[in-house]
């Protein structure tokens, strides 16, 4: 069995020996100061699983060693110690890289569960996410631009903290794929995933649907009801659609938050919660605030971290690795071979705007699936506004264009299909092409198509 190390760092001799025992009860190895400086030194010849830093300090304060922690230790989750309702401090900290807080005076039950949620990220080293985005992951999020490589390494690092995330981006563009790729990626993977449309709540029912009820505390309450923050406890709320919220559910959204416990209608205790909030919206609530369809203080607590989500037209040269993963999930469904895209057909894809983002071009390729009587697909399959047919065009027709510019965009559609049927792998790409793995390393470098 591996021991544990944290690392507890407070002034207050009564609260390092109540978290020493504490801890110690629950067979971790503890090493406790009461400065910075200590801390600091400590650190650089000990390994430590986890960090508990109070805010306040005689040589600096926790936001501080955060920041130290964040360039020296990134690994190392930190923990921090607030003063009770202070909440500002809680959310700087969470958005300077903490792993979670914890408030005074310290409630033990709380102390613990985050204990446990932060050392299992001691047990399951951080993962590369150039080499996470290669893998076949019929779960990951597909793609190689430099915008899905930088989404894919904010997930990773979001992951490994417990602050809210807010996600922003169009409708269709994949929030809720990226919010469950947080929650998968983190320590409480092992727990539920609970997405809830609030838009498609009324709002007569809300407070019910997310807090639960008792047997007889309101007419039609036959039987207690579990709500969806009791069903994610241990794991991750996804709040989507979250500014179709009323006003009035907004305040008891808060007030959950903030206590971290909910009351179902009807109970006479409130409940302790151990969940992570994650929320997205195609609408941007800082508009929202301002035009006082949602609240600020609410604003403020779920959009600790903002997180966008690129639009679909933001990473075109994704859509031929995305059609190819979208007709190989189709065929598996269907049980049918997999149907491919003749190159005019990913030409017409790439063209194209996507105002629905992913999911119309979901729509559009199972469309295309259905309706082919063959195994290829055509530009007249896929039945795209304002496009012909481009198998055979007619040159007459074709816009004028510089040949060195017509030849490169030829080449990048030629390597991006290349390396969507290769499954992402740029060596079997590149023999397809008949090229060195260097000179396909050279090419993509040119063209600006980056690749691990």
């Amino acid at each position: 069995m591996t021991l544990h190390n944290v690392l507890i760092i407070d002034d207050e001799p009564d609260i390092r020996e109540l978290l020493e025992i504490t801890l110690g009860r629950m067979q971790l190895h503890t090493r406790a100061v009461g400065t910075v400086s200590e801390a600091k030194r400590l650190l650089e010849n000990t390994h430590f699983d986890l960090c508990l830093t109070d805010m306040r300090l005689p040589d600096g304060d926790g936001i501080d060693l955060v920041d130290h922690m964040q360039i020296h230790h990134p690994n190392l989750p930190v923990a921090v110690i607030t003063a009770y309702g202070s909440v500002e401090s809680a959310v700087q900290a969470l958005k300077s890289g903490a792993f979670d807080f914890v408030s005074k005076p310290v409630d033990l039950h709380n102390l613990r569960r985050l204990v446990s949620t932060a050392l299992k990220l001691s047990q399951s080293p951080p993962e590369d996410a150039g080499t996470q985005a290669q893998q076949a992951d019929p779960h990951g999020l597909l793609g190689h631009t430099p915008a899905m490589q930088r989404l894919n390494e904010t997930i990773l690092k979001l992951a490994r903290s417990q602050a809210p995330v807010y996600i922003l981006g169009e409708s269709g563009s994949g929030k809720e794929r990226v919010a469950r790729e947080i929650h998968r990626r983190g320590p409480r993977q092992g727990h539920p995933f609970v997405p809830v449309n609030c838009g498609a709540i009324p709002a007569e029912l809300m407070e019910s649907e997310f807090f639960g009820h008792i047997k007889g505390s309101f007419t039609g309450a036959t039987a207690d009801k579990q709500g969806l923050f009791q069903a994610a406890q241990g794991g991750t709320l996804l709040l989507d659609e979250v500014a179709e919220l009323p006003l009035h559910m907004q305040v008891k959204l808060l007030r959950a938050i903030q206590e971290r416990a909910i009351k179902p209608i009807g109970a006479a205790h409130e409940i302790p919660l151990d969940v992570r909030i994650l929320s997205a919206s195609h609408k941007d609530l800082a508009v929202e605030v301002q035009a006082g369809r949602f609240r600020q203080d609410l604003f403020y607590r779920l959009n600790v971290i903002e997180l966008r989500v690129p639009a679909l037209r933001e990473r075109q040269e994704d859509i031929p690795l995305l059609a190819t993963h979208i007709l190989n999930r189709l065929a598996d469904h269907w049980d049918t071979p997999a149907k491919h895209l003749t190159s005019a057909a990913i030409q017409a894809l790439m063209a194209h705007d996507y105002p629905g983002n992913v999911r119309e071009l979901e729509n559009l390729l199972e469309r295309a699936a259905t309706l082919t009587e063959s195994n290829t697909i055509q530009v007249a399959d896929l039945r795209l506004p304002h496009t012909t047919d481009t198998e055979h065009p007619d040159p007459s027709s074709s816009p004028q264009r510089p040949l060195t510019q017509h030849l490169e965009q030829q080449e990048r559609q030629t390597i991006t299909l290349a390396l969507a049927q290769a499954g992402g792998n740029p060596t079997l790409a590149a023999r397809h092409l008949g090229l060195t793995a260097r000179q396909l390393r050279h090419r993509l470098g040119r063209l600006g198509l980056k690749h691990h």
